[in-house]
């Protein structure tokens, strides 16, 4: 006959392990992530070497410019993306991975899938931009 505790302690193995592999899901999905960046960043830098950009013509000129410029934001929020996602690597090196900065709970596995670069669970994260918009941040 099995106890109460031996039940829990199986239980908290399995929780464990589960916690475990997920850890790996969420380090190999950061990785992947990263690296695609460093791709597409390492292609931006190779394009703009592209010695296409002679264009006479002051239209052609403007319209390349304004696509080269809106790259350059893109690949610009891309670099703090980027930061957070090395972030994210070094909370899962040191543990604390899928612990909010706020309120120290574990952030849910669906909010971790849908954003995981974030540090906030969805309460606390809810209440900074409730802040951020009475004060007009």
């Amino acid at each position: 006959m099995s106890s109460l505790s031996e039940k829990s302690n199986d239980a908290s193995e399995t929780e464990e392990k589960m916690k475990g592999e997920d850890l790996e899901f969420f380090k190999s999905l950061l990785t992947n992530w990263m690296n695609e960046l460093l791709q597409q960043a390492d292609n931006t830098r190779l394009g703009m070497k592209d010695p296409s950009d002679n264009l006479a013509d002051p239209a052609d000129r403007a319209t390349f410019e304004s696509d080269r410029n809106f790259l350059l934001r893109i690949r610009d929020r891309e670099s703090r993306l980027f930061k957070k996602i090395i972030s994210a690597l070094d909370r899962i090196k040191d543990g604390t991975y899928g612990i909010c900065e706020m309120c120290g709970e574990e952030i849910s596995i669906n909010r971790l899938k849908a954003r995981p670069v974030t540090t906030y669970c969805i309460r606390c994260k809810a209440r900074l931009e409730a802040v951020e918009k009475t004060i007009g941040e």
